[in-house]
């Protein structure tokens, strides 16, 4: 409670003329906070007033309010650059009070710099990136038309910086189609959107000009005569000298992407909002950790262990990758083929031993992983050192090259991808998705339904596909085709009948296995003791009520797949 106490006697709210004359009155400093209570930097930088508050502890001088005459304004979530002007000017405060200076005679700082409020709009800085953002509605995704939308968005020159399908939450709903709001279907439409899946994407302009090529000015007769002469005069050097127009590029603007959807007749499948403060906002609910990976630059790199490694010190390297900061995504063993291990040993190819090396890759198991963190691929390389040990020991000491030496083949020990693209290519290569069918059972409870959700994306499955089903017998069948002559499957068909399931199909590297460890143990008794965060843990009553189901392996999952999402059951 002390804590709810501080924050509440931080600020003053001044939400009228008699507040506002009151806070004048205030000796001191009066710090004004005017801020948007969605905004993640506002609520930064609110934490540092308390802190200033707290540190600087001059009640008598220092006043917070939120919503004077303005003295100072910095713009951006300046952390560094506030707490040095407020802490300067309380110094000031104290001067004037202790009768060491005059109160200066400041001019007032506009809130709004007059070229804005000549126009009317916010200028964002050059070097701040502005982004659109795009959702592909329920209908077009089901039809899979979110894939040819995609291609002819990256083909066009936008850049996707984020693709999800996932359910909008009511509030992202209402205000991303406010222009609908006077049509008389809203309310189901919302509705529609918030319980069926869309396709999100946010998108950068990528290079905004074309370059166009416009033909020559034609020439005169009185030109081409002069051409074929064989002998050209000097011009005269008072004479105005003939110009020639060869032929001149031109740069013209792109369309805006809400023009070019129009044009490719793509608009009844997408809507876009191009407002750069209501995306950042989006931004901001969707996908929270996406403006601070961007700022950082997080990126996937993928890292080889070669085989001695792999079996001898694995653990030791695991620790100290996730000590350098390194999020391990996703972790295998595997036996490289030839072709993979020619791909990882290139660098070698020339030295005498490169035959026996690729023997010796082919033979044994090697470790892969998918690292991630900011400048993952250029600190992953730096980490493990150059191609050679010797190389190793005279520039990098304390590479794992060094520390992880074999007496095997005098190579370094560790593989990194060499550029961010050669790393995405590499990772699809060693990960590739899988697909799985998964279901929510009816007595799931909507809340219930909403985290598991969230576990699914929080888990980095792809929602591919989902929609909600009334899983008659005649359904129920295509999904649990297995167990249709079992003695139980009329108890099975009595728990689906009672509501609506939602049917998916989630996608990633091994999403059978990572699908079914996620569900837990099909008795949800014994789930809560083998593993009790498990879904089935959660969120199931009784063996029949285990709130989900998945496919059993691969080939189960493609035919249950197979199954339910065809064309010719879109309709459900």
């Amino acid at each position: 409670m002390a804590s709810k106490k501080r924050e509440v006697q931080l600020q003053s709210v001044v939400n009228s003329q008699n507040l506002w004359d009151e806070m004048l009155l205030n000796k001191g400093l009066t710090v004004i906070d005017v801020y948007q209570a969605w905004c993640g930097p506002c609520k930064a930088v609110q934490a540092l007033f308390r802190k200033l508050k707290n540190e600087l502890n001059e009640d008598e001088l220092l006043h917070f309010v939120v919503n004077g005459k303005i003295i100072a304004k910095i713009q951006g979530a300046n952390a560094p650059l506030i707490n040095r002007k407020v802490i300067a000017l309380i110094d000031e405060e104290k001067k004037i009070a202790a009768g060491e200076m005059a109160r200066p005679q400041y001019v007032e700082i506009p809130l709004v710099d007059s070229l804005d409020e000549e126009y009317g709009e916010v200028h964002y800085e050059s070097n701040v990136e502005v982004y659109n953002m795009a959702v592909i509605n329920p209908d077009a995704v089901l039809m899979r038309k979110n894939l040819e939308i995609k291609e002819k968005i990256t083909k066009e020159g936008f850049i996707i910086e984020i693709q999800e399908n996932m359910l909008l939450p009511e509030e992202v709903a209402r205000e991303f189609y406010n222009h609908m709001i006077d049509e008389p279907d809203f309310e189901e439409f919302v509705y529609s959107m918030t319980n069926r899946l869309s396709c999100v994407l946010i998108i950068s302009q990528g290079e905004d000009t074309e370059v166009i090529e416009e033909e020559a000015l034609p020439q005169s007769d009185d030109e081409e005569e002069e051409e074929e002469e064989e002998v050209v005069e000097e011009p005269d050097p008072l004479e105005e000298p003939h110009v020639r127009f060869a032929p001149m590029l031109v740069k013209k603007k792109r369309d805006s992407l809400q023009e070019y959807m129009d044009r490719q007749h793509m608009s009844d499948y997408c809507h876009v909002e191009d407002d750069a403060v209501k995306v950042s906002k989006f931004i901001d609910i969707l996908f929270p950790d996406f403006k601070t990976m961007k700022s950082t630059n997080v990126q996937r790199t993928l890292g080889l262990l070669y085989p001695e490694v792999c079996e001898e010190e694995k653990d030791n390297v695991l620790d100290i990758i996730q000590n350098e900061g390194f999020t391990i995504l996703m972790q295998r063993q595997v036996v490289l083929s030839e072709e993979e291990a020619r791909a990882v040993c290139h660098v070698h190819e020339d030295e005498d031993y490169f035959d026996n090396l690729i023997g010796y890759m082919c033979s044994n198991n090697s470790y892969i992983l998918v690292l991630m963190r900011e400048h993952s691929v250029e600190r992953w390389k730096e980490l493990i050192g150059p191609k050679t040990v010797e190389e190793a020991y005279a520039s990098h000491p304390d590479s794992l090259c060094v520390r992880f030496a074999s007496g095997n083949f005098p190579v370094n020990q560790f593989y990194g991808s060499s550029s961010k693209a050669a790393a995405e290519t590499e990772i699809e290569h060693f990960f590739p998705p899988q697909s799985t069918l998964a279901l929510i059972k009816p007595h799931v409870s909507h809340k219930e339904r909403m985290e598991i959700l969230k576990a699914i994306r929080d888990a980095r499955f792809e929602l591919t596909q989902m929609k909600e089903m009334h899983l008659t017998p005649e359904h129920a069948s295509k999904v649990y085709f297995k167990i249709t002559g079992k003695d139980f499957y009329k108890n099975v068909l009595d728990v689906l009948s009672s509501g609506m399931s939602v049917v998916m199909i989630l996608t990633k590297w091994n999403a059978v296995g990572e699908w079914r460890r996620m569900m837990g143990p099909v008795d949800p008794e014994e789930a809560k003791l083998l593993s009790p965060n498990s879904l089935r843990a959660r969120y199931g009553i009784d063996v029949l009520r285990n709130a989900v189901h998945g496919a059993s392996n691969m080939s189960e999952a493609a035919t249950a797949i197979s199954n339910v999402f065809t064309e010719s059951n879109f309709e459900n």
